[in-house]
């Protein structure tokens, strides 16, 4: 499994893409019928996305957490942000390239 840490992408999403996280990035809470959830890392390199995903077509993933749980374990998800999806806190801090 790949290192969760390394993993936040680069600055400038495709369109396709940002279109599909919406406004999940690190920091980010939202909530839709499945939970309530933070977002602890978004994943923009394909090939971390597909093996966090175990999809081959992934292109992005997000690793969160339920926090209706207090002992829930991050999981990663590969959700397109929908109108069934509610922002409950925007993200923290400007989404930024690991170093």
């Amino acid at each position: 499994m790949p290192n969760i840490a390394s993993l936040t992408g680069s600055l400038s999403l495709p369109a396709d893409v940002a279109d599909a996280v919406g406004p999940r990035f690190p920091g980010a809470i939202y909530q839709n019928v499945d939970g309530r959830f933070e977002v602890l890392a978004l994943i923009t390199a394909p090939s971390d996305a597909a093996e966090l995903l175990r999809r081959d077509s992934a292109r992005w993933a997000l690793v969160v957490r339920d926090t209706l749980r207090p002992d829930a374990i991050p999981f990663a998800v590969g959700s397109v942000w929908t109108t069934s999806d509610f922002l409950i806190r925007p993200a923290t801090t400007a989404y930024e390239a690991a170093a």
